[in-house]
């Protein structure tokens, strides 16, 4: 990914505290520093209803500190609708950036959300093919992003537009207009983006243009194994 991000960090790594995931927060420490990175955001799921949170942030912090390696932590939840709800505890993202809570909530969008909740990419291709424009599909993303990023005021932007290929759409419908809308949302928010290896996603014309309008780029690689955690292919082209 020419002029993207510095891939000395990886900004997204999955423990067995997501259910998709194989590898322990030690795994994973251990896999970055092989990878000698300098920043290490560990990562995983929740939905409302998730009861874990405390238990994994202890697990992470009591991990042994390594020499030149900063560990993050965070947890990723989709936007729900329109309005930028996020499905998360609500004591888990009032607790964001405080000594007892993550980090940062990684915004991701799983699902398309719609104005009566999230829609899956099956549901969202029968309202296209039903007539629904699909420029009005990317606004709904876009403007529930910035909506979501401001409402939570700690958030990364985890893989962005990583939904619209599961639709049959491309990046290159998103609009000048609107990316420059979620730049500035970024910005104003201090809410870093991903650039990431797994969903390759945002692409070149994407990152150049949210680089230049100020946007904190950071790399991650979704990694859901130790082994992939740091290893970068598209992301450090």
């Amino acid at each position: 990914m020419s002029a993207g991000p510095s891939v000395d960090g990886d900004h997204h790594v999955h423990s067995t505290f997501s259910d998709d995931a194989v590898s322990t927060p030690a795994d994973n420490l251990a896999a970055a520093q092989r990878a000698r990175l300098r920043e290490v955001r560990m990562v995983d799921h929740v939905r409302v209803s998730t009861t874990y949170v405390p238990e994994f942030l202890a697990v992470v912090r009591a991990l042994p500190p390594v020499d030149g390696l900063t560990v993050l932590t965070g947890v990723e939840a989709k936007i729900l609708d329109a309005s930028g709800a996020v499905d998360a505890p609500p004591e888990v993202l009032a607790a964001l950036g405080t000594p007892h809570g993550a980090d940062r909530v990684l915004l991701a969008d799983h699902q398309v959300p719609g104005p009566d909740g999230p829609w899956s990419p099956r549901a969202t291709r029968e309202r296209i093919d039903a007539g629904l424009d699909p420029a009005d599909v990317v606004e709904l993303v876009v403007t529930a992003t910035i909506r979501a990023m401001h409402a939570v005021g700690r958030a990364q932007l985890a893989h962005p537009f990583s939904i619209l290929p599961k639709i049959g759409m491309h990046e290159d419908d998103v609009p000048d207009q609107l990316l420059d809308a979620l730049a500035q949302a970024a910005v104003d928010t201090g809410t870093p983006v991903e650039v990431n290896e797994k969903w390759r996603c945002p692409g070149p014309r994407v990152v150049a243009r949210w680089r230049d309008a100020g946007v904190l780029l950071v790399a991650s690689t979704d990694a859901h194994v130790a082994t992939d955690v740091g290893v970068y292919s598209w992301v450090g082209r």
